[in-house]
C-alpha cells in the first residue's frame, strides 16, 4: 500500500529541517544574482515592468515550478522561497523609497537620448538599444523624422518619454524609415539639407562639392533631411 500521507516526505522529502536555512541562503544568492544580470542588461527587455518585478517573476515561477514535478523537490522548501523571495523584495522597495541613492543604483536612471532632433551617442550606447529598434519604436508613435522630436527620455522601465516640437517649429531632421534612411548621399550635396545618418546633425547642403565630416559624430554618412509636420 503506498505511503499516500507521509507528510514529511511530501513537505521535506529526504531532506532535514536544517535544510530550509540553506533555502533561505541559496534563495538570497539567486535573487541578488538574477538581479545583477538584468541590471547588467540594460533597458532593452524591460518594457512596463520594474527590475524588481522581473526578478520577483523569475524568482516565484522557479519556486512553484520545480516542486510540481520533481519528486526531490520538497513542498515546504519551496514556500520558503516564496517568503523569502516575497520578503526582499518588500524590504528592497522599501528601501529604495527611502534612499535615492540606493534606487538610482538598482534601478538606473532615465537616459536623454535624443535632444534638440539629435541623438547623444554617449547616452545613446549607454541604452543598449540598437539604432534600428530605437527608430521602430519612435516610428510607432508617428515619428517620420528626428525634427518632429525635441526631447526622448528612455524610462528605467524601458518605457519612451517623447516632446514633440509643435508644427510651426518642426525643423529639418533625420528620416527615420528605412527606405529614406539607406539613401546615402554620396560625392556632392544637391539637397538643400542634409543630416547626419548617424547621430541626425544637419548642415545646408545645397551645392557642396564634398560632403564634410559630423562635427558631432566624426562620420561621413549624410542623407536627405526632411521637415515634415507630424501627423498624430
Amino acid at each position: 500500500m503506498p505511503e499516500f500521507a507521509d507528510w514529511r516526505k511530501i513537505l521535506m522529502h529526504d531532506h532535514p529541517f536544517t535544510f530550509l536555512l540553506e533555502v533561505v541562503i541559496r534563495t538570497v544568492i539567486m535573487f541578488m544574482i538574477i538581479l545583477i544580470a538584468l541590471r547588467a542588461s540594460g533597458k532593452r527587455g524591460i518594457k512596463q515592468l520594474s527590475v524588481f518585478e522581473l526578478v520577483l517573476i523569475i524568482g516565484l515561477g522557479s519556486a512553484a515550478g520545480d516542486p510540481m514535478f520533481y519528486e526531490d523537490v520538497g513542498i515546504l522548501p519551496a514556500f520558503v522561497v516564496f517568503l523569502v523571495v516575497i520578503s526582499l523584495y518588500i524590504t528592497v522597495t522599501r528601501l529604495s523609497d527611502r534612499f535615492v541613492k540606493l534606487e538610482k543604483l538598482l534601478e538606473g536612471e532615465s537616459l536623454c537620448v535624443i535632444r534638440d532632433g539629435k541623438l547623444l551617442q554617449d547616452a545613446f550606447k549607454d541604452s543598449g538599444l540598437s539604432q534600428d529598434e530605437f527608430f521602430a519604436a519612435l516610428r510607432m508613435r508617428n515619428v517620420e523624422h528626428l525634427g518632429q522630436v525635441r526631447t526622448v527620455l528612455i524610462e528605467t522601465s524601458g518605457e519612451f518619454s517623447v516632446l514633440y516640437y509643435p508644427d510651426e517649429e518642426v525643423r529639418y531632421g533625420l528620416p527615420i524609415f528605412p527606405d529614406k534612411l539607406k539613401n546615402k548621399l554620396h560625392s556632392h550635396a544637391s539637397f538643400e539639407h542634409i543630416a547626419c545618418a548617424k547621430c541626425g546633425n544637419t548642415k545646408y547642403g545645397a551645392n557642396s562639392t564634398t560632403l564634410p565630416e559630423c562635427p558631432e559624430c566624426e562620420v561621413s554618412e549624410w542623407v536627405e533631411a526632411i521637415n515634415t509636420k507630424r501627423i498624430a
